[in-house]
């Protein structure tokens, strides 16, 4: 655990080390029980509310479909008991956008000793919520979705996005989901939005690599653009003259079994393949510095990757109280392409190399990632980047009788021969938090971003908070100097988050900032409210290749 030793104390009730003393039993039954949002907790399944707004938002919410649970289920009754499969099912129920948390409970049968039992105990959010936003005095947005429609597991919503002084002055955004589709671990979606921003039009079916034993994975995704002023996959680049396009992507992959590390139930080793297809109707005139930036290609992808993964049990981390995965393992990923080009045709090559452990003597995590990459156009590179983290969270540690953690990243990136029209900036999560401007910008970048989390004890109503502060320093410019004698920019400050784990909604972020050294399109003075998506973990799970962003 991510946790120090005045809290080992604490059993973890869904360890490893609890499934593996079932290991070899025979599965008699699986049934499922799903709780109540407000109430009911894993360790009184019995306790009810005696809150009139939790009363209400129980009955009117739907429980998830005992059926939508059991398709995402894995384990099968009459198997013998594997405890890598439990973790692994485990997880993947956690992961589902619509459930809280979840709780397996195994009993021995009293007559028959190679017989276990398995209870099933999930608990969902409140699936409905709202959105929106105010950029300034002439735009906003405000929306509503679903994460669970009927209790059926599918996701919906739309959000009206106007503007006063650009048509269309008032469009819509909207889209459909649906997880696991009739148990083949298929996910589609579907959306169309037509704002002032962008109309676009995207469908998408993904099956993913969801434990080491899966064999096959892929996935196809469409997008017609009929106006933005971006491409797919990357917002950096924002082009003056509006793009009318049609992407296609599709991919591939498979797991070997070649005989390595055949003892290994946690290695995979897969090769995939992905067509990426690109065609602009409307785009910028090309030139001689950005022509390949906006071109009509075919890119053809493959990949072999080395991955090995598992996860441990935590809390608070990114979370406020709930059960945490925290993956462990690495991933070795080597991939070369061809880009078919309308301009001039070129190869590719990468290789991404990623690490992340606990250390147990002084027990926090580190996540480390390497990736070097470009494109070869005859006899020299072109859009080359080098890519290097470093990510620590602390143990929990106590700070005046509050439980705190420590996070530090540390990122560093370079462009080698990108287009003109590329560059880094150090806007919010790619360096410093609040950081508006478009004048700190380069081909290379260097960020340090340390931030204190102090976890409040009380709720109000499941409402629970925590305390932070932060600093961030961020050093941007070009490739060809030492990134030493660059423009650095800074910016410290603190703020309060404020959660509801049996809700949708983003967490509410109050944040103010300082910033000692900035642009002259960045105030001195920042505060904001707003809201804010779950942090997510680096993961080692294979995936399509794809080239390294540059963002």
């Amino acid at each position: 655990m991510i946790r120090s030793a005045r809290d080992s104390g604490n059993v973890d009730f869904q360890s490893y080390e609890y499934y593996k003393s079932f290991q070899k039993k025979t599965i008699g039954t699986i049934s499922i029980r799903s709780l109540k949002i407000f109430g009911p907790n894993f360790d009184d399944t019995l306790k009810t509310t005696n809150i009139w707004i939790e009363k209400a938002a129980n009955t009117l919410h739907s429980q998830s479909n005992l059926y939508v649970i059991r398709k995402n289920l894995w384990i099968r009754e009459g198997q013998s008991l594997d405890p890598d499969l439990m973790m692994d099912n485990e997880r993947l129920l956690r992961s589902l956008p619509y459930l809280k948390d979840v709780r397996i409970v195994i009993t021995p049968r009293p007559l028959n000793n190679d017989l276990v039992d398995i209870l099933i105990l999930t608990q969902d959010v409140f699936s409905f919520g709202v959105t929106g936003g105010i950029g300034s005095v002439n735009k906003g947005e405000v929306g509503i979705y679903d994460k669970n429609i009927l209790g059926v597991g599918h996701e919906a919503g739309v959000t009206i996005v106007a503007h006063t002084d650009k048509a269309p002055h008032i469009g819509f955004e909207s889209y459909y989901s649906v997880n696991n589709i009739m148990g083949n671990f298929i996910n589609f979606s579907t959306g169309y939005a037509n704002t002032y921003l962008h109309q676009e039009l995207f469908l998408s079916l993904q099956r993913d690599f969801l434990r080491p034993q899966s064999v096959y994975a892929g996935g196809f995704t469409t997008m017609r653009s009929f106006r933005t002023d971006r491409v797919y996959l990357n917002n950096n680049v924002i082009s003056t003259d509006p793009l009318n396009y049609i992407y296609l992507d599709g991919w591939y992959g498979r797991r070997l079994k070649l005989g390595i590390r055949p003892n290994d139930s946690r290695f995979q080793m897969t090769l995939s393949g992905r067509i990426r297809y690109t065609h602009f109707y409307d785009r910028p005139l090309p030139d001689s510095n950005n022509n390949q930036y906006f071109a009509n290609s075919k890119f053809y992808l493959g990949s072999l990757s080395f991955s090995h993964r598992s996860y441990v049990r935590d809390y608070l981390v990114y979370s406020y109280g709930i059960t945490e995965d925290i993956p462990k393992g690495y991933l070795c990923e080597l991939v070369f392409g061809y880009d078919h080009n309308e301009f001039n045709d070129r190869w590719y090559s990468h290789v991404f190399l990623s690490t992340g452990n606990l250390f147990k003597n002084k027990p926090f995590y580190l996540y480390t990632s390497l990736g070097v990459g470009s494109f070869f156009n005859q006899s020299h590179t072109e859009q080359g980047m080098a890519d290097l983290k470093f990510d620590f969270i602390s143990p929990l540690f106590q700070v005046l009788n509050v439980q705190a953690r420590q996070f530090i990243k540390l990122n560093y990136t370079i462009g080698i021969n990108r287009f003109d029209i590329e560059n880094l900036l150090l806007l919010n999560s790619n360096g410093i938090r609040g950081f508006g401007s478009l004048i700190g910008k380069g081909k290379q970048r260097l960020t340090l971003n340390v931030e204190n989390v102090f976890f409040q004890k009380k709720a109000v109503l499941n409402f629970k908070t925590a305390l932070f502060s932060f600093f961030d320093v961020g050093i941007v410019g070009p490739s060809e100097q030492s990134i030493f004698k660059q423009s650095y920019y800074a910016g410290l400050g603190l703020g309060l988050r404020i959660r509801n784990e049996n809700l949708v909604f983003k967490t509410i972020q109050l944040r103010l900032a300082w910033y000692p050294n900035h642009p002259s399109d960045v105030n001195s003075i920042g505060f904001i409210l707003d809201g804010v998506s779950k942090t997510r973990f680096y993961n080692f799970q294979p995936r399509g290749p794809e080239p390294l962003r540059f963002e």
